[in-house]
């Protein structure tokens, strides 16, 4: 006879095997198994052993087809996890959500409302699989936002189905589950994954993706995907960095030590440009993010009356700072976008260079107004050739191996670089009667973008 749940679940508590972690537990409303829900947040890793056992338990439990939802926000690793079960199991089949859009239904450029599925299509697929029949399956085109053809799917040899979507847990498509998985990360590296995705699946421009994410992606997550994730029995979190796979990092080595022009000319190519920059960091911490051990800020950059957003992290790799990046030209208008999503000015720096540059390796002397202090930088793609011209100038012994937002946290200098630069108030068109500080200022920026999103929500009616 099967055990009572709260006896699994001590026994659960009790198991060290990855395989011992799964318990079944017969349902209520039906003859069927499900597993006990494991009780925490998995790794990426161990849940996809466990989301294994749960599935071949099942299928040995069960008769007929093994409907397995996963879902979870926009980013977030579903389809790679999917991939990944795919590779170990290819007797599965998968089933992509997204494929089921239906873009007569498409409102505002929506894409993640609830109503764009066409559950009809889907929810008889589902039943005619579960009859041993075989399928037609839209596909669907994102470039396009159309329906370009369908793809015949047989009931696979192993009787496992995975159902993969942001809303592979909704209530229409739970009692047909045998097993309900989540896969979440976080809101920044999700944030930076949905862009690198629909960068290269849809075409669209960075700026266009955040606004929808800040509009419409993250309003619909936390009203209609959220609590369906709450129902899954496997929860796993996905702490995969996206900034690991970037293969042509910038190595910076920097120094206080004072140097002149003519020692910088002397150490680099005579072909180099010699130019002035002035430039504005807005640094905003991720949602959730500890400021004092926060290492992926997401940087805004004014330059030459020009705006850009840095997706960047960077670790240290004594005496080398190492900086991962992706540049992104946007317009200030994002900045709402952000703040509604839960980023949060951390500080905004100033900044006045003198940029030495050829075509393998960058010299700059950084002077920093709010701090009152001047740096200097070589930087560069190759490790050594930054090295050399360092050592050329002299500069060995002399390294701070730590970012100008790592001293700030330091050496506890918030305060003087959050105060407002007036050329900045201008520059964000400011009104300084209403203004009280930097923080106070660009959230204002996105009152307009929240009070949109509520009223978005209030409209969206869930059939």
């Amino acid at each position: 006879m099967p055990q009572d749940a709260s006896g699994l679940e001590a026994q659960q508590k009790r198991a060290g095997l990855l395989k011992d972690q799964v318990r079944l537990l017969k349902r209520k409303d039906c003859d069927r198994h499900e597993i006990v829900p494991i009780q925490g947040p998995l790794s990426f890793e161990k849940g996809f052993f466990i989301v294994i056992r749960a599935c071949q338990l099942l299928a040995q439990k069960n008769d007929g087809i093994i409907l397995v939802g996963l879902a979870g926000p926009s980013g977030a690793g579903k389809t790679v996890f999917t991939e990944k079960i795919l590779n170990f199991m290819p007797s599965i089949a998968t089933i992509s959500m997204d494929n089921y859009n239906d873009s007569s239904r498409i409102v505002d450029g929506n894409f993640d409302d609830p109503r764009l599925t066409d559950y009809d299509t889907l929810l008889q697929n589902l039943h005619d699989l579960k009859e041993g029949k075989e399928v037609q399956v839209p596909i669907y085109d994102f470039k396009a936002s159309s329906r370009i053809g369908y793809r015949t799917l047989e009931v696979p040899s192993s009787r496992i189905v995975i159902i993969e979507g942001i809303y592979a847990l909704s209530e229409k498509l739970r009692p047909m589950l045998d097993l309900r998985v989540s896969v979440t990360g976080g809101v920044h590296f999700d944030l930076v994954k949905r862009v690198l995705r629909d960068i290269q699946r849809a075409g669209q421009e960075p700026e266009e993706i955040i606004h929808q994410i800040s509009e419409t992606v993250y309003p619909m997550y936390k009203a209609f995907i959220e609590p369906d994730l709450q129902t899954a029995q496997i929860k796993i979190i996905n702490k995969f960095n996206p900034f690991t796979g970037f293969q042509s990092p910038t190595y910076i080595l920097k120094s206080a030590r004072e140097l002149t022009v003519e020692q910088i000319k002397s150490a680099i190519s005579d072909e180099h440009i010699e130019t002035q920059e002035q430039t504005y960091d807005i640094y905003l911490l991720p949602p959730g993010e500890d400021p004092e051990s926060c290492q992926s800020y997401l940087r805004m950059r004014n330059k030459d009356g020009k705006y850009s957003l840095m997706f960047e992290e960077w670790v240290t790799d004594i005496p080398f700072v190492i900086s991962p990046r992706i540049t992104f030209e946007v317009s200030v208008r994002l900045l709402g976008g952000l703040m509604a999503l839960g980023y949060t000015i951390a500080t905004i720096l100033k900044r006045n260079s003198h940029v030495f540059s050829d075509d393998k390796v960058c010299v700059k002397i950084d002077w920093l107004e709010q701090l009152n202090r001047q740096y200097f930088q070589v930087q560069g793609r190759d490790r050594s050739v930054v090295k050399c011209v360092a050592e050329k100038l002299g500069l060995e012994g002399s390294y701070i191996s730590r970012t100008y937002i790592e001293q700030i946290q330091l050496e506890k200098l918030v305060n003087e670089v959050m105060a407002l630069p007036e050329d900045l108030k201008t520059k964000l068109s400011l009104d300084e009667d209403l203004v009280s500080s930097p923080k106070d200022a660009l959230l204002r920026a996105s009152v307009d973008r929240v009070a949109l999103r509520n009223r978005h929500l209030k409209r969206v009616d869930v059939c």
